[in-house]
């Protein structure tokens, strides 16, 4: 699962878990891999539960960036 919006690159094995579970309302633990872009556009964070611990991988493009698709929030295109 992907966010939709840039987050603060100083969270990390606590921070993330817990946006998982508030913003996206999944479990941080099922398995599933949650990546989050940075706002600067050539850095990631991807976190998943690999059965013993969470696992946490930064990526940092040295050329380029990378490119999200345009996401458009479902609350605000439904009129709420």
């Amino acid at each position: 699962m992907a966010a939709t919006k840039p987050v603060d690159f100083c969270k990390g094995m606590e921070g993330l878990p817990m946006l998982v579970r508030e913003h996206m309302k999944a479990d941080p633990f099922s398995g599933a891999v949650y990546v989050y872009p940075a706002k600067r556009a050539d850095r990631i964070k991807l976190i998943f539960w690999d059965r013993t611990g969470l696992c946490l991988f930064a990526k940092r493009l040295e050329d380029g960036v990378f490119r999200w698709p345009k996401i458009e929030d479902v609350r605000a295109s439904q009129g709420r």
